[in-house]
């Protein structure tokens, strides 16, 4: 997940007492311009906002917090989505098929999804220093227990253990920048730390495998663990105490998605357009190489383009209309993924796959953008129910994907996921843009 803007124009967050100067933010439980939704609608419970930002003595501090926490996120998204260029290599080794050897991204996304909303409301009276370490220092080991692993079932172990870091680690971090660094700056420091996200996929997968080509993927797991121990040195020394300062509890949570309505229309798309994403992308080297006939030796080196492209698309997104970039991206991804499954050669798998990361990377700053204007009073509930959900939906979309590539082939992994773009498009138009011709212009 990315910031909701990009640097240099903050997100609207209560948090840090920016405003709309245009528009009063839109009442909670309606999608800004939909008729019949506004103030007198009952709302979901929250807590009261967390105090006002308090000054930091030492700027330089509080931005090298912020990279900290950025690295932390880095090594997070980089361990979740590792095995995502190496499924054959450990397939082949640990004699399982690609479908298989996929819920190594499945097991991590589902547990990540359950953790987010339970470590939000179960660390609430824990200092998010302590916290983030201790899910940081659990990240590094299960990814240095995976690369010593005598099997499969032992791999998939320590895959369960990185999906309980990376959804806590995601859905406390989200928070924090407006603790470490001026309000001002607020917004430029939230981009930069989710801009771990795209960089992970710029550098952190293809590196990895890369480094699987090389010298095997017992030593990309182990790298990626060695970066882990470095990321929990970061935190250590440049953190400051983070005492709680809000807490959420539990029934807060369904009561949000029981009153309001941008809230759930938010969560099902996210759920759609992720999970259309990872059925296809899960299985993006056996597509490459069966359907485009890529050499396996260019696989890393695609990756790369593709994360590069997905920086791009993410800051073109930042500035732009959450609901109406999320409609275009969806159908632009729906189109792609039809194209890739079905058009062989070099050429088009190379330019599709390039179009493909720019769409796909304007998704997260997009989800979360929709969440603040869904319900701006609760930001942090509403951002602990997408984390959720967008982690359910990559464990969905790998197992999805999965069973595509086992039981038919794998153009059927792209084609499927197509299939869920399209049906994103429609959610999104039928819940946020045909009532809101104002924002069409």
């Amino acid at each position: 997940m990315t910031a909701a803007a990009a640097p240099g124009s903050p997100a609207p967050s209560p948090e840090s007492g920016s405003s709309s100067a245009s528009a009063p933010p839109p009442a909670a439980g309606s999608i800004p311009g939909r008729p019949g939704a506004g103030p007198g609608r009952a709302t979901a419970p929250v807590s009261a906002p967390a105090p006002s930002h308090a000054p930091a003595p030492a700027p330089w501090k509080g931005w090298a917090a912020v990279c900290a926490v950025a690295l932390g996120i880095f090594c997070l998204i980089t361990s979740e989505l590792l095995p995502v260029g190496l499924l054959t290599p450990v397939g082949a080794d640990l004699g399982v098929s690609d479908g298989t050897a996929g819920l190594m991204v499945t097991v991590p996304g589902l547990v990540a999804g359950l953790c987010a909303p339970l470590v939000t409301v179960g660390a609430g009276r824990l200092d998010r220093r302590l916290v983030l370490c201790v899910l940081i220092a659990l990240t590094a080991a299960a990814n240095l227990a995976a690369a010593v692993a005598p099997g499969f079932a032992v791999v998939l172990a320590a895959r369960l253990l990185v999906g309980v870091g990376v959804g806590g680690f995601w859905a406390i971090a989200g928070g924090l920048a407006v603790r470490l660094v001026p309000e001002r700056h607020v917004g430029r420091a939230t981009a930069l730390v989710f801009g771990g996200v795209p960089t992970a996929s710029v550098l952190g997968v293809p590196a990895g495998t890369l480094l699987g080509e090389l010298g095997g993927w017992r030593a990309a797991f182990a790298a990626v663990g060695a970066l882990g121990l470095v990321t929990l040195t970061a935190l250590v020394l440049l953190l400051p105490p983070l005492p709680p300062s809000r807490h959420i509890a539990f029934p807060e949570l369904p009561a949000l998605l029981r009153e309001n309505r941008a809230v759930r229309a938010g969560v099902v798309v996210t759920f759609l357009v992720v999970t259309g994403q990872f059925a296809a992308y899960t299985f993006v080297r056996p597509i490459l190489q069966d359907v485009s006939g890529i050499d396996a030796g260019f696989v890393s080196t695609l990756l790369l383009g593709y994360g590069v492209a997905g920086v791009a698309g993410n800051f073109l997104a930042g500035a732009r209309d959450a609901y109406r970039t999320l409609l275009v991206i969806s159908a632009a991804l729906a189109l792609i993924l039809a194209l890739i499954a079905v058009l062989p050669g070099p050429v088009a798998g190379t330019t599709l796959l390039l179009a493909w990361g720019l769409a796909y990377g304007g998704v997260s700053v997009s989800v979360q953008g929709w969440m603040i204007k869904a319900a701006p009073a609760a930001t942090e509930a509403a951002t602990s129910l997408m984390v959720a959900m967008f982690n359910l939906a990559i464990a969905a979309g790998a197992l999805f994907g999965g069973l595509a590539v086992d039981g038919i082939s794998a153009p059927a992994a792209p084609l499927g996921g197509a299939a869920l773009m399209l049906l994103s498009a429609v959610t999104v138009w039928a819940t946020a843009i045909r009532r809101r011709p104002d924002r069409l212009g």
